[in-house]
């Protein structure tokens, strides 16, 4: 008989999963580091056939609300349970969501973008770089890569690595349950058209070992039988109060942060024999997360 862990099962009796420092050290600064509320992370537990691994995002409640709300709303309906990832492509996006027939499809709720804000009532943000490639300016608000344009009044979350934002079709409002997490390279060509409304906190791996969907063309094409399946898609707050965890990020408005974000554009370590330019891409700003019990 095939025994399948719970989420949380595997969690704590996998020592692999704690890599993000599970024994919080102590810090001289204590706003080094901020607790992500237990009602903004949704645990997504995806199947490997043998095992199950763990995904938790925090949702971005802040700045995409009306698509936080849906999410969770589906979520707590099982909408998500036993779904795929049927769109996964090396280096992109790895896409999910359920099956629907042409009649569901039409009966389902649609969302209006919540893609850009204005820049004069955008929430607070360590500025990382003057005249993006993509944008006049970028900074980090609570882990959260932004960008935005004094010129325009406009501010939008960015397309980093690790973000997860609804599919849509061509239509900029037909955005119904579909999902998709960026597995690789920052596509920055989808800010402000697409809707994010979350990052990865936890279980990034997990994210990069979905079975890719498009393959080499030439190669042998993969099976919709081995597409990866999500078994569930719950809130952190929903969970049994015995299977929950803290999760802890970087502050991004502390002073450490701040520090951090001038000893990566100034590259002083002495490997550096060469220095680079004083440019730094929001997207490789990495902020630390770690598990606390």
């Amino acid at each position: 008989m095939k025994i399948i862990l719970t989420t949380l099962q595997v969690l704590f009796i996998s020592p692999l999963l704690f890599a993000l420092n599970v024994n919080a050290e102590n810090t001289t600064e204590t706003n080094k580091w901020r607790t992500v509320p237990a009602d903004t992370l949704m645990v997504m537990s995806i199947d490997y056939g043998d095992k199950q691994a763990p995904v938790v995002f925090e949702l971005a409640q802040q700045f995409a609300p009306k698509h936080v709300a849906h999410f969770t709303e589906l979520a707590k309906q099982g909408h998500y349970d036993n779904s795929k990832f049927y769109r996964v492509i090396d280096g992109f996006v790895a896409q999910a969501g359920p099956e629907q027939s042409e009649t569901e499809q039409k009966k389902a709720k649609t969302l209006a973008m919540e893609s850009e804000w204005s820049f004069d009532k955008s929430p607070s943000f360590s500025v990382v770089q003057q005249q993006d490639l993509f944008a006049e300016l970028t900074g980090i608000s609570n882990g959260f890569a932004i960008a935005a344009s004094k010129q325009e009044n406009k501010a939008w979350l960015a397309h980093c690595p690790g973000v997860l934002a609804m599919a849509r079709g061509n239509d900029k409002d037909s955005a119904t349950s579909h999902f998709y997490i960026t597995n690789g390279q920052a596509p920055r060509y989808l800010d402000r058209i697409m809707t994010i409304f979350g990052r990865v906190v936890y279980g990034m791996n997990h994210v990069q070992a979905i079975t890719r969907t498009a393959v080499i063309d030439g190669d042998t094409p993969v099976s919709e039988d081995s597409y990866t399946k999500i078994t569930s898609m719950t809130l952190m707050s929903d969970l049994p109060k015995t299977q929950q965890f803290s999760i802890q990020v970087e502050n991004t408005e502390s002073k450490a942060f701040a520090k951090k974000l001038d000893d990566r554009r100034a590259r002083n370590h002495e490997f550096f024999y060469r220095k680079p330019p004083q440019v730094l891409d929001v997207c490789q700003v990495p902020v630390q997360s770690r598990i606390v019990r």
